[in-house]
């Protein structure tokens, strides 16, 4: 009998646990690089995945908020994923789930993108995207903002960023499970990655958010540049890189 209680106690501590990933996103719930990341995030085994994103576009706004109450309401994403709409900022979407209890467990992570358009140096702080991210880790949540680069004439390849999410994700999953204090400062990023025209994305390299778009070009990327040591996002960006940079909390709750 001894045993037997012994295995089966043993068995249920190793089950598997579920990560819990809040997505949202600034080109709105309707947006094809919100879709992309739910589809390659649900994809995921032992993963839920709730969606709680801006009604509309709401790119380049950064972290502002709305004062007073929230509007939210049903919605799906492009391919018809079940999510809640805030007409509102993508930092909103935050407060309204966690600060307002919008949904019924805090999540072990939030994801905000993929971003259509590159955030990188002084464009990461006037992103919507990154200011979501970043107002979740204010609330001592792990996040991880995801844009992909629009260069050299070519559509955002989602499915590039998706790839570096999802391995971001999955070399992440154990810390992110353990739910220590202090997680968030340390477990973190802004992802960017390019479109390339030719060649192939390189990386993800860690470097320093660039302060200035000076001595660059962004709308053209070279992805066949054999450079191995970027030292910002900018220049990683422009060498075909993909790149994570840390980011700042906002927003604190009151």
């Amino acid at each position: 009998m001894c045993s037997v209680a012994s295995g089966t106690a043993e068995a249920s501590s190793t089950q598997p646990k579920t990560l819990r990933i809040l997505v949202t996103n600034d080109d709105g719930v309707g947006a094809p690089g919100i879709d992309a990341t739910v589809k390659a995030l649900t994809a995921l085994p032992d993963t839920k995945v709730t969606v709680v994103a801006p009604l509309t576009n709401q790119s380049g706004t950064g972290a502002k908020v709305t004062p007073g109450a929230l509007t939210v309401t049903n919605a799906t994403t492009a391919s018809g994923y079940p999510a809640k709409a805030v007409a509102g900022f993508p930092a909103d979407t935050i407060i309204w789930a966690i600060d307002d209890h919008g949904i019924s467990q805090r999540p072990n992570l939030v994801v905000s993108g993929i971003n259509f358009g590159e955030n990188i140096g002084p464009l990461a702080g006037l992103s919507g995207t990154v200011g979501a991210a970043e107002t979740a880790l204010a609330r001592g949540i792990p996040a991880l903002a995801v844009s992909q680069g629009v260069d050299n004439g070519q559509s955002p390849n989602f499915s590039q960023g998706a790839k570096y999410l999802v391995a971001w994700v999955q070399s992440h999953r154990k810390v992110l499970l353990s739910a220590k204090k202090g997680t968030a400062s340390s477990t973190n990023g802004n992802l960017n990655v390019p479109t390339c025209a030719s060649g192939n994305v390189r990386g993800p390299v860690r470097v320093a958010l660039a302060t200035s778009l000076s001595g660059y070009s962004i709308s053209t990327v070279n992805c066949l540049d054999t450079t191995t040591k970027p030292t910002s996002d900018v220049q990683a960006f422009v060498e075909g890189f993909a790149s994570i940079s840390e980011l700042r909390p906002v927003n604190p709750p009151s």
